[in-house]
């Protein structure tokens, strides 16, 4: 039998990380989201910040610019060489034992991986909004276009590298609002379906 994963994709702002760490820890299992970033930049021989940024968003909004960028004809573009380390180091931990796994296209990249369960946490603008401003402290541009900002990225990102659309829930096994619902609930759930 596999080893069994959960992936957490999420809206910027959503609590989605928040909520992977304390199932992974309700449940004795590691929890890969900085530590992630952090192989993933010493595998690529490329800054943290650059890993961390560039990970999981996509410089520009649409694909066609996406496409372009930083490319050379022999080795591709620096966003693909990044996708690929990052590709085979979320394979390597879900091969290795339990985890959870937040972002990065975890969800795509496991797609055939028998034992993972694809989670997707949300919540309305409001809910999200409010979060970045008080956990956060985001209060230098106006939050709403933050998140909208970010989503956009995100979603080209996850279109250009899988040809799905981020959040589409024929993507995942289930979606959670965590604005309607709270952290603790989404928990809840996430670790009574493990």
């Amino acid at each position: 039998m596999k080893n069994r994963v959960i992936t957490i994709s999420r809206q910027f702002g959503s609590g989605g990380r928040t909520i992977g760490k304390e199932v992974a820890e309700a449940l004795g299992i590691p929890c890969y989201d900085q530590e992630l970033i952090e192989k993933v930049a010493e595998d690529s021989g490329l800054a943290k910040e650059y890993v961390e940024e560039h990970g999981e968003n996509t410089t520009y909004s649409t694909i066609l610019a996406n496409a372009f960028s930083t490319y050379s004809y022999s080795s591709g573009t620096t966003q693909d060489y990044l996708w690929n380390i990052q590709k085979k180091i979320i394979r390597e931990l879900a091969e290795k034992g339990p985890c959870v796994i937040v972002g990065r296209c975890a969800d795509y990249i496991l797609r055939e991986h028998a034992d993972c369960l694809k989670v997707f946490i949300h919540a309305d603008t409001e809910a999200r909004a409010h979060r970045i401003v008080h956990l956060y402290g985001e209060s230098k541009d106006d939050p709403k276009k933050r998140l909208a900002k970010k989503d956009k990225r995100r979603a080209a990102y996850y279109r250009f590298y899988t040809d799905m659309e981020w959040g589409d829930v024929k993507n995942y096994h289930i979606s959670l609002d965590s604005g309607a619902l709270g952290i603790d609930k989404c928990v809840e759930i996430i670790k009574n379906l493990y």
